[in-house]
């Protein structure tokens, strides 16, 4: 990755925690609202989510100080529904966008040396992978 910047850095990780406050405020609010025969298995699968995106967002904001920049405080837009199926599908597509964004943010830090931050941003690429998984399964043949 040529003439990546700090600075690209830790703007992209700030693109990350947004995206992480907003997983969290989106599984908060769909295990809240989500209706239908499978509320209980959902709402179990959805507040189990909440700690591991706290988690990264937390790695994050104290990644982003340690790099000398500032952790935003705003979370991505937070896109709602009130229909199971559409909420499963949000979190799928926001889910598979931070794979994606995590996948650009591995290989920024790789080309900037900061190979522990490389680490720690795989697994959470695991994690995440893991989590955009666990959806696509649920929605499989859902009617």
């Amino acid at each position: 990755m040529a003439d990546v910047t700090m600075k690209d850095l830790i703007k992209g990780l700030n693109e990350d925690l947004a995206g992480e406050y907003n997983a969290m405020i989106s599984y908060l609010q769909f295990s809240a609202k989500v209706s239908g025969p499978y509320r209980p298995q959902l709402v179990t699968f959805l507040q189990a989510e909440i700690p591991d995106e706290q988690g990264h967002a937390q790695y994050l904001a104290d990644k982003i100080v340690s790099l000398g920049g500032e952790p935003t405080v705003a979370p991505r837009a937070v896109k709602t529904s009130d229909d199971t199926r559409e909420m499963l599908n949000l979190i799928y597509q926001a889910e598979a966008d931070t794979v994606e964004n995590y996948r650009k943010r591995i290989d920024q830090a790789e080309a900037l040396g900061e190979l522990g931050l490389k680490v720690q941003l795989e697994d959470m690429l695991n994690d995440e992978t893991r989590h955009r998984d666990e959806v696509k399964k649920i929605l499989h043949g859902w009617k």
